[in-house]
């Protein structure tokens, strides 16, 4: 038995339980939180540890009365940008509006190490259930990899068959862009993809490359972006030279913004010379010059929906079913009108 003090033992974290337990920190954290698939003997030795210790903060408290600490984590990563980050507002809004509260940690790294301890540190607080906003691909491998310990809702990712996943069918978003540039009367379209290492970037590309295929049209590889406007203009510059298409579909509003700022300064007219799609529907999208044809994403929905499929986890209401991915919506502005040239 431990011989400190009342003052020394409530100083005791997670990492000295599971020290004193000879388990994981994940193991501590899932013993907290009421996970039916541990062995037994492993669930005694914790809670012996934690009962010699009288370690009881008050989050290990109130999951060990069984009871619920009222919060959700928040994971995201460093490298989000405007889907992401609405995504965020919205789950927290969604979260308020059912009584609970959000805790958010952002993650500098995707990789075990970093997703580890964000959740060791949303253990430690006791948190309900945990939402992961992480587009990238190496997140959601190590994800994979990392005991999560409580109920996780993944945002943006393809669904593993467990469906913890809230998402916007990407790849039919992208067909609408596509196939609105085809029923204008558009043969050659070019596609400035997002980063290859995000799923939604990927989703959007297969998106665009299977509608020319189902209109068996030409396809010229897409370009890699970074989904900044910085690189739609550069690539504008270089892809709108003496171009031999008549639209393009960017996989977000800022690449498209940079490939109107390019196209402008080459001297070419939107929609005249150049039909442009993007993706997102930022608040700014309506306000270029001229206000950008591109897919809309409800936010709101998507933060509602995330927090249903948690809090069906947590409050044991439903166990998750199969995944309803949301379909984006088409907005049509002037960036887009019938060729000019064949």
């Amino acid at each position: 038995m431990d011989k400190r003090g009342p003052d020394e033992q409530r100083a005791l974290s997670i990492r000295d339980i599971a020290r004193l337990a000879g388990v994981s920190r994940q193991t501590v954290s899932r013993v907290l939180n009421g996970e039916r698939y541990i062995k037994a003997s492993t669930e005694a030795q914790v809670r012996k540890v934690i009962e010699e210790n009288a370690w009881r903060p008050n989050s290990a408290a109130r999951a060990l009365a069984t009871s619920r600490s009222k919060t959700i984590g928040l994971l995201v990563s460093a490298r989000s940008h405007y889907g992401p980050f609405s995504a965020a507002t919205s789950i927290d809004e969604a979260a308020r509006a059912r009584g609970y509260a959000i805790l958010s940690a952002t993650l500098a790294r995707e990789d075990d190490a970093a997703i580890s301890e964000a959740l060791d540190a949303f253990a430690a607080q006791g948190v309900d259930g945990v939402i992961v906003i992480a587009p990238q691909q190496r997140a959601h491998e190590a994800l994979q990899r990392v005991a999560v310990g409580v109920p996780f809702v993944s945002l943006h990712w393809k669904d593993d068959g467990d469906g913890r996943v809230a998402a916007f069918d990407q790849q039919a978003g992208a067909r609408l862009a596509t196939r609105h540039l085809i029923e204008l009367g558009h043969t050659r379209i070019r596609h400035l993809a997002g980063p290859q290492d995000w799923n939604e970037a990927e989703d959007r590309m297969n998106g665009f490359l299977a509608e020319l295929n189902d209109h068996d049209l030409a396809v010229t590889a897409p370009v890699l972006g970074d989904w900044s406007a910085d690189l739609g203009y550069e690539v504008g510059l270089k892809i709108l030279d003496h171009a031999d298409f008549t639209a393009i579909f960017a996989s977000n509003d800022q690449m498209a913004l940079g490939l109107m700022h390019a196209a402008a300064e080459l001297g070419l007219s939107v929609p005249h010379d150049l039909s442009v799609v993007g993706f997102d529907d930022i608040p700014e999208a309506k306000h270029f010059a001229p206000p950008l044809t591109t897919i809309r994403q409800d936010f709101g929905l998507l933060g509602a929906q995330a927090i249903d499929v948690l809090l069906a986890q947590v409050e044991g209401t439903e166990a998750p079913g199969p995944t309803e991915y949301a379909v984006p919506e088409l907005v049509v502005r002037a960036s887009t009108a019938p060729p000019s040239r064949p």
